[in-house]
């Protein structure tokens, strides 16, 4: 009984602790009897007691790391801090845990080295202004070689690009000048325009005006003119009312003229047929004291009538 007893102890001690439930995301590099023997994916494994052991324990999940800033220098002359961020995933577990001695810091001096290449091919507007082709440049470099530890590089950015003091005080001044020229070309474009913008409405407002008083003056015009065009017809109007009460006044005149005339002669015949007579007293009507002028009021009479 004291013999099972202790069987089952050393059964527990030696059995439970070499039970290994490995997570997700993660592997388990195995060594047995010193020799790479295989990789444990996530769930249940059983070690074998002085026989198999846990080499290293390596993760799937994509690893960041930045990298401290490393002093390069430019093509033409000018050294700089530049930091660096790497983006890598480990795809083989056997090869990153015996491919190279502390992958992390192969990376990192992998990292610099590449930075310093590239860099050095480079002048520093060109540095300052072409950080994706860096960065492309870099990850190509570095995931070729890093392919013998079983390491992807997935992205690598430049972070921070540090010049100088005397360069960084001449960028601002340069920044500066650069930020109030475009400034005073903004101001004048915007000068010009609103210049621009004031002619065209005074020339479209003088425009307006001239057509304004354009057609004032052609509604007066026609106005006077319409005005002129009843005055000359009430003249006309006038003259032809004149010119018909003128005949008609001649022609009543002519008939009056006449009536009397008439009146006249027969008055003197009637005196001639008394003269003939046997009376020994003539008395002459009032109406004939003028028949001396008679003679003459006929000839008027006729030569009005000629010209008529």
């Amino acid at each position: 009984m004291e013999i099972f007893i202790v069987l089952l102890v050393l059964a527990i001690v030696l059995i439970i602790p070499n039970v290994k439930i490995v997570p997700q995301a993660k592997v388990y590099v195995i060594e047995r009897l010193g020799s790479y023997y295989k990789t444990w994916q996530n769930g249940l494994h059983l070690k074998i007691p002085f026989v198999d052991r846990i080499a290293n324990v390596v993760t799937l999940k994509e690893i960041v790391k930045d990298f401290a800033p490393q002093p390069v220098i430019t093509k033409d002359n000018v050294t700089m801090q530049i930091d660096t961020v790497v983006y890598f995933q480990i795809t083989d577990a056997k090869l990153y845990t015996y491919g190279v001695e502390s992958p992390i810091s192969a990376i990192e001096n992998l990292t610099a080295t590449t930075l310093r290449n590239l860099i050095g091919e480079l002048e520093l507007d060109q540095t300052l202004t072409s950080r994706d082709i860096i960065n492309t440049k870099m990850r190509s470099i570095l995931d070729e070689a890093t392919d013998p530890w079983g390491i992807k590089v997935n992205r690598v950015e430049v972070k921070n690009i540090i010049p100088p003091r005397d360069i960084q005080e001449a960028m601002e001044k340069q920044m500066r000048a650069e930020r109030e020229r475009r400034e005073k070309i903004l101001q004048a474009e915007g000068e010009k325009k609103s210049n621009i913008l004031i002619a065209e409405g005074e020339k479209e407002s003088a425009i307006l005006r001239a057509e304004a008083n354009r057609e004032s003056q052609i509604r007066i015009a026609e106005g006077e003119a319409e005005a002129m065009l009843k005055i000359k017809q009430a003249e006309a109007e006038g003259i032809r009312l004149l010119k018909q009460a003128e005949s008609d006044g001649i022609s009543m005149l002519k008939s009056a003229k006449a009536d009397d005339t008439v009146l006249r002669l027969k008055s003197f015949d009637a005196l001639s047929n008394l003269a003939n007579g046997q009376a020994t007293k003539i008395i002459v009507p009032a109406e004939l004291q003028g028949i001396a002028t008679l003679g003459t009021t006929l000839s008027e009479v006729v030569s009005k009538d000629g010209k008529k």
